[in-house]
């Protein structure tokens, strides 16, 4: 049976290009392995899969009984099909924290690291196969821990992340300012999406003190974008949260370059959000949080309700 690799649902870069790496590697040792997603990718990981020379993988709604699967760059089963607990997962690669809830018909292999991203993972776990690695696989690679790194600014940097990346882009002769730059610049065009969109576009949902949250993170190089239409995104937001069943949904505008975030404020219960998590004072409809990069580190695990 062909093993069906793919990350959470909101596929980003890391959640695109790190099911196509790993089903390369499974193919590579002999395996039969093709890679999911499980939702329309951002702009940022299409331009990465064009400029590679790969096609988007297959989108699916669900999984079917028995299905091999292998999970990457989540482990929570808020972010996976319905139907994942009747599959049979062979393994976890990840960078998230664990969150439990999935169910396995045996033993299998679980990493999860504290690093950036997937990709650095998956390298690390390829042993003298990362070494076969051709230069498409590579540039998936960089791409990856190049987004979930925001060029080596977010906080969950680490070391190994960095010298990776660094090397990856030596062995293809490119420059990581100039590349990141073009990555950053696809994601921050979003003006092709309806507000709707955008906050689905790349969120994770998470219970903080029985309240359902869907923290939604866009991450640019040109904010203005996004915050000039900030009336619509702040009048779109409780629509979505009834629409899929949340409590409320907290918007966080990261501007790369800046290095902060720009937090959109729809009413009285995300102000008060805002203020105990972050020790902000709210005045209007959105407040700047500076340094704050991370969802994974400086987001999530401080909220308050």
């Amino acid at each position: 049976m062909t093993t069906l690799v793919f990350g959470h649902k909101a596929p980003d870069t890391d959640s695109t290009g790190s099911p196509l790496i790993w089903a390369w590697y499974l193919s590579q040792r002999g395996q039969s392995a093709e890679a999911r997603l499980l939702g329309e990718p951002n702009t940022e990981a299409k331009f990465v899969a064009e400029r590679w020379g790969f096609e988007l993988p297959q989108i699916i709604d669900d999984v079917e009984e028995g299905q091999k699967v292998v999970i990457v760059d989540t482990n929570n089963p808020a972010e996976l099909p319905a139907s994942i607990n009747k599959a049979d997962i062979t393994a976890i690669i990840d960078h998230h924290k664990l969150f439990g809830g999935l169910e396995t018909k045996g033993p299998i292999d679980i990493t999860i690291k504290p690093l950036a991203c997937t990709a650095t993972i998956m390298h690390d776990l390829m042993g003298h196969v990362a070494t076969e690695m051709p230069e498409g696989i590579k540039g998936l690679m960089l791409s990856c821990i190049l987004s979930d790194t925001l060029e080596f600014r977010s906080p969950t940097t680490t070391p190994a992340d960095q010298a990776l990346a660094e090397r990856l882009a030596a062995d293809l002769g490119l420059d990581v300012s100039d590349y990141a730059a073009e990555m950053f610049a696809a994601k921050s065009d979003v003006s092709a999406f309806s507000e709707a969109e955008l906050l689905r576009m790349d969120s994770k949902e998470t219970t903080v003190e029985g309240k359902k949250l869907r923290v939604s993170v866009l991450e640019t190089t040109s904010p203005d974008q996004v915050l000039s239409r900030k009336a619509a995104l702040l009048e779109a937001m409780p629509k979505v949260a009834a629409e899929d069943g949340a409590d409320e949904v907290l918007l966080f505008v990261v501007d790369i370059l800046a290095e902060q975030a720009t937090m959109l404020i729809p009413n009285d219960t995300v102000k008060t959000i805002a203020e105990k998590s972050f020790d902000a004072t709210v005045e209007g409809d959105s407040v700047v949080l500076p340094g704050v990069m991370s969802r994974k580190k400086q987001i999530i695990p401080v909220l308050k309700v």
